[in-house]
């Protein structure tokens, strides 16, 4: 079977880096040449499958699940992850991906090989890839308000921005299996002779415990997390102060979380970043520390607004979603959903479109609304979300989450008498429910649809 070498520069790196730390997984260091042991014993292993072919690979972050990956790329494979830890979920993709193999990683000694049925008639930008003999990488969607869409990237192109040898911190890979987040932390760690701090869980206590344990100096996560974290006080219990960066993404920042981050942790830079599964990660640069102002772009990547809608043309976006309709534009860019202010070279994300509340022809963005309302003492968490209304098409509405000791009615009333004071007549929430649990998912991201 003849193969290309796709990553052989990233091998060459393992190569050079040889026993410095790759990884600490449940407290053991692996270096950088066992990695690249397991990484020749798994490519030989998969020799007996064809080329072309489509791997799903179901797992977490660990030093075989993580050679796995590299031989699968190495070997021109079509790798499909999965998060374990959502196996019930996982099901309805497989169909979707056609794939033909799946390698499930139950742990490090539990690890099987399961050929599937597929159709050997595959998707046209299959065939696509396959003509190029390159790897290839579908990634899905969330899939909160539907069906999930699966992106197929030429998995190359979105490597060869790692021929750049940029520094790299010791740093917890927070972000998940199965999504480009978690992956682009773990090759840009490990394309430059870091080490990745592997994860059990993603419990405050647990994070912090091992940021202060291994001297972590990069933690790239979300905003619900960080406010899991402010809440809990678990930097309390275990001090974080090796932190030189907290990079944030996935979901909107609130401002007011954002200022008691820069306020709690004034020697820790914290980055926005901006990254989309249909194109990767981009470079990001925030406008300071408190500000949610943030330019993005860099090599490869080119940024306009069209109707105050953020589009992108990237060198790296995906060949097309295997079961939606193109989001490209006839000149090639891709249509991001997210509405934008724009200062200079600076973006301030709003919201997606989808999300957006129609309230008698006025534009409401839920983030907006949020960010006031959790400058209220004692309001933990908040969902704004739109309902349909036959008056004005669409009402405000929000869901609280109250950690104090007043009334239901009382704290409804004092959230309405705010908003008045700080927003126009028609941002205000009409419709208020005050709950006790917060809004985070499994994914770590809110769904406004309808609350």
């Amino acid at each position: 079977m003849s193969k290309v070498n796709n990553i052989t520069f990233l091998i060459d790196y393992f190569q050079q880096y040889n026993d410095q730390v790759a990884i600490i997984w449940k407290d053991q260091s692996i270096s950088y040449k066992y990695i690249l042991d397991r990484i020749h014993y798994w490519e030989n292993e998969f020799q007996t499958i064809e080329e072309n072919t489509i791997v799903g690979l179901e797992g977490d972050f660990s030093p075989e699940t993580i050679a796995i990956l590299y031989a699968l790329i190495q070997n021109n494979y079509v790798v499909v992850p999965f998060d374990i830890n959502h196996h019930e979920k996982n099901l309805k993709k497989y169909e979707i991906a056609e794939i033909d193999y799946m390698i499930r990683v139950s742990d490090e000694e539990r690890i099987t090989i399961e050929k599937l049925s597929s159709s050997s008639v595959k998707h046209r930008f299959y065939q696509k890839l396959f003509e190029n003999n390159n790897p290839g990488l579908v990634l899905f969607t969330s899939g909160s308000s539907g069906t999930p869409k699966a992106a197929l990237h030429n998995f190359s192109l979105l490597l060869n921005k790692f021929k750049t040898k940029r520094k790299a911190l010791k740093t917890i890979n927070f972000l998940l299996f199965d999504h480009w987040g978690g992956l682009n932390t773990l090759f840009h760690i490990m394309s430059n002779g870091g080490t990745v701090v592997i994860l059990e869980n993603r419990t405050p206590d647990y994070v912090c415990e091992l940021i202060n344990k291994h001297q972590v100096e990069l933690l790239p996560t979300s905003p619900t997390f960080l406010n899991m974290m402010l809440i809990s006080r678990a930097y309390e219990r275990y001090p974080i102060d090796s932190l030189k960066i907290i990079s944030y993404g996935a979901e909107p920042m609130p401002e007011v979380l954002l200022k008691n981050l820069n306020k709690l942790f004034p020697n820790i830079i914290l980055q926005q970043t901006y990254g989309l599964i249909e194109l990767g990660v981009m470079r990001s640069k925030s406008e300071g520390n408190g500000s949610l102002w943030v330019k993005i772009g860099g090599e490869g990547y080119e940024v306009r607004v069209v109707d105050e809608m953020l589009q992108i043309k990237s060198e790296s976006a995906m060949f097309g979603y295997l079961n939606a309709p193109s989001p490209f534009t006839e000149d090639g860019w891709f249509m991001t959903g997210d509405s934008v202010e724009v200062n200079g070279e600076y973006f301030r994300i709003l919201g997606r479109k989808s999300e957006l509340i129609n309230v008698g022809g006025e534009k409401v963005y839920p983030q907006e609304v949020e960010n006031i309302i959790l400058e209220i003492p004692e309001i933990e968490d908040v969902l704004v979300y739109g309902e349909s209304n036959l008056m004005t098409g669409k009402i405000v509405c929000a869901k609280i989450k109250y950690i104090g000791e007043k009334s239901k009615s009382e704290i409804i009333t004092i959230v309405k008498s705010y908003c008045r004071a700080k927003l126009e007549p028609f941002k205000i929430p009409i419709k208020i429910q005050i709950v006790d649990q917060s809004f985070e998912s499994g994914r770590f991201k809110k769904s406004r649809i309808n609350g």
